[in-house]
């Protein structure tokens, strides 16, 4: 199952991560995970929430540049090489992952949780799935 993240585009200016959340928060948005990346003039705000197409437009509304994307949710063992026993795995089937974060305790049995974004979606779902990794719903996520 693909999960809906978000992708701001802000500017490296005071406060404008602060409007993201704030306004977020305003609507009854919760998130679950994010990540940021910037360069000198700009970052990219990936999120995961609650209610991404609500989120999406509230977003455009107040003036940012946003899009979803589709990501993977999967469970790896919290421990040393649970994470490299599921890119090994994508790796030999020729799968590039684009980037990737994670978060730790959020799922039941004390795995990390770990949002993928790579180059070809059905074809890694159908691999993990294959290799018995536990892929993550929405629902599971949204609510994490």
């Amino acid at each position: 199952m693909l999960i809906n993240q978000i992708s701001v585009f802000l500017e490296n200016k005071q406060g404008r991560l602060a409007k993201v959340t704030r306004v977020l928060g305003e609507n009854n948005i919760d998130i679950s995970a994010l990540s940021i990346a910037d360069t000198t003039d700009f970052g990219v705000l990936r999120l995961i929430v609650n209610q991404p197409d609500k989120a999406i437009e509230i977003l455009q509304q107040h003036g940012f540049a946003a899009s979803l994307n589709s990501v993977i949710a999967i469970e790896v063992e919290d421990k040393p090489g649970g994470l490299a026993k599921a890119l090994t795995i994508l790796d030999k089937k020729g799968i590039s992952i684009e980037y990737m974060y994670a978060f730790v305790g959020t799922c039941k049995n004390e795995n990390a949780m770990v949002i993928l974004r790579v180059e070809n979606p059905e074809k890694a779902l159908e691999i993990l799935k294959n290799e018995d990794f536990i892929i993550k719903s929405p629902d599971d996520v949204y609510r994490s």
